[in-house]
């Protein structure tokens, strides 16, 4: 027997190709592409200061991103089957490297918002292509130990992405946060290029016209629901006519897509697929988990930076460690998700992730960067926990030919979930604080004696500072100031409850799944 006949016995399902290199190889992209949505936030001031911006403008740097995102992730399948999908993933990883090098250099707001559009579109179709690769690479047996690997993307780079942008905005350029990306591109299309191989279903596959009508939907709605949940909060909601008809578009276009979805044989995405039970508790849950986790990364951050003062890059590394976590957890999770039940897992994960939510919602002006840093790590432990059963148990049941079209909406439900928890956080921190404030305000008095007293203290202070003159209004600034801090801890810890109370209910959820017997032969479709 040949050498690479004896490969081909030993790999059956990869032509020969160790599987763990495809691992590696899908897993570079998927790394890069994830972590350039946490990245960038850290980034925001600088990139609006630079490019002579607001604040709120600058975030139309993630909001155009997100939105080219979600129109490609759903529409993936068929340009892989039409191109070949070891092309397709190579074309998405350059368009995305080079599209990275321009968000770099951009010189204008207006130039650097069309480069995110084209690295949103490149981008979008690497979760899912790659997810796709590594679960047809392996026997159902051992699917979990490939989905430990696929989560080293998705759940560690969201963690190490403020981490590293702050440490490369501080020290180099915001544009340092972009051109990251150039070296990982050109190892990732290497090794894509040398280990992975389309299977013979790609290959001969056939594919009918573009569906333009469905795309058009898609565009439609993914856009208008990411511009609503983007501006939603600064236009007090429904209470813009824009708004109003941005949701009527929105929900027309989405009804629309689903029937075209659901009755058209040749849709860009079949929703048929959803018709397997344990996808489609899958994907319910991956939603939650999308609201949960974007929510919790974000959170954490602008917790640390706003109300204990901290630098955006001091805020990167005091959450950092949750990428410990994960880390720690992923070897366990690959070597027990095949012999214990995935919903005992699934449990396991959401209840420690509940303890921590619940830990955090505990916080006070007191803290230290230490006390958080043992829930941080166990947050990140328990996220291992989630993902990779998840994943697991909901493509189990689906054959490889679903496989394309079922990670596209798996991926996109993951999105839309966190565009959902993060507009939802902010909504319930600037609304909360602002009732915060004022039951707290409506408690401080100027005949109240110790409101006296303090105020007495804080002018002095400011007094030797800055002047007897400017004391007294010192004093009174530095004390709304004081409640001001108050009012957006309150604020947090309410969001850090609710988080906690998603966690729980999620915990619940996951026993509609179907046991799966691994160990049985693989499903129909299996090559």
């Amino acid at each position: 027997m040949t050498t690479h006949a004896a490969r081909v016995a030993k790999y059956p399902l990869t032509n020969g190709v160790n599987p763990w290199l495809i691992a590696v190889a899908v897993m570079s992209a998927t790394f890069m592409e994830v972590l350039d949505t946490s990245i960038a936030s850290v980034a925001l001031r600088n990139i609006a200061g630079s490019l002579s911006a607001s604040i709120s403008e600058a975030t139309w740097v993630l909001t155009s991103y997100l939105v080219a995102n979600a129109v490609i992730l759903p529409a993936s399948n068929w340009f892989a089957l039409r191109f070949g999908r070891k092309k397709f993933l190579i074309f998405c990883v350059i368009t995305f490297t080079i599209a990275s090098f321009f968000c770099g250099a951009a010189p204008t707001l207006g130039f650097m918002l069309l480069a995110r559009v084209i690295q949103g579109a490149g981008g979008g179709a690497l979760q899912p292509l790659s997810q796709s690769i590594l679960m047809e690479s392996f026997p159902p047996a051992k699917r979990a130990g490939a989905m430990a690997a696929f989560a080293f993307g998705i759940v560690v780079a969201p963690v190490i992405g403020p981490t590293l942008g702050g440490w490369l905005t501080d020290t180099y350029s915001w544009r340092y946060a972009f051109y990251i990306n150039i070296p990982i591109g050109i190892l990732a299309v290497i090794l894509i290029t040398r280990f992975v191989h389309d299977p013979p279903y790609v290959r001969n596959a056939k594919v009918g016209k573009f569906d333009n009508i469905g795309f058009g939907l898609l565009a439609v709605w993914t856009g208008c629901l990411q511009i609503v949940l983007d501006k939603g909060q600064e236009d007090d909601w429904f209470g813009a006519t824009w708004i109003r008809w941005a949701v009527a578009a929105l929900l027309t276009a989405l009804v629309l897509w689903i029937w075209r979805s659901w009755k058209k044989t040749d849709s860009l995405v079949n929703l048929r697929v959803r018709k397997d039970r344990n996808f489609r508790t899958g994907c319910m849950l991956m939603w939650v988990l999308g609201v949960t986790v974007y929510a919790t990364i974000t959170m954490l951050p602008l917790y640390f930076q706003e109300v204990m003062g901290y630098t955006a890059y001091a805020a990167g590394w005091v959450v950092g460690p949750r990428g410990i976590g994960a880390i720690c957890a992923m070897p366990i999770v690959g070597m027990i998700g095949n012999k214990i039940d995935a919903r005992k897992l699934l449990t396991f994960g959401y209840l420690l992730f509940f303890a921590c939510a619940l830990y955090f919602g505990q916080s006070n002006l007191g803290i230290s960067p230490t006390t958080m840093l043992i829930p941080i790590i166990v947050s990140g432990f328990a996220m291992s926990f989630v993902f990779v059963p998840m994943t697991t148990i909901s493509y189990t049941t689906l054959k490889n030919t679903e496989m394309g079209n079922a990670t596209g909406i798996f991926n996109l439900m993951r999105n839309i979930g966190g565009s959902v928890g993060i507009s939802m956080v902010q909504t319930m921190l600037v609304r909360r604080q602002d009732y915060y404030q004022t039951q707290i305000g409506s408690h401080i008095s100027a005949n109240n004696p110790r409101v006296q007293e303090a105020l007495h203290g804080l002018s002095g202070f400011v007094g030797n500072k800055l002047g007897p003159a400017n004391g007294g209004a010192g004093g009174m600034a530095l004390m709304y100031d004081m409640l001001q801090q108050q009012a957006l801890l309150s604020a947090f810890v309410v969001v850090f409850r609710w988080t906690a109370m998603l966690a729980l209910i999620s915990a619940v959820l996951v026993w509609t799944f179907k046991k799966n017997d691994l160990s049985k032969a693989p499903p129909p479709g299996v090559h």
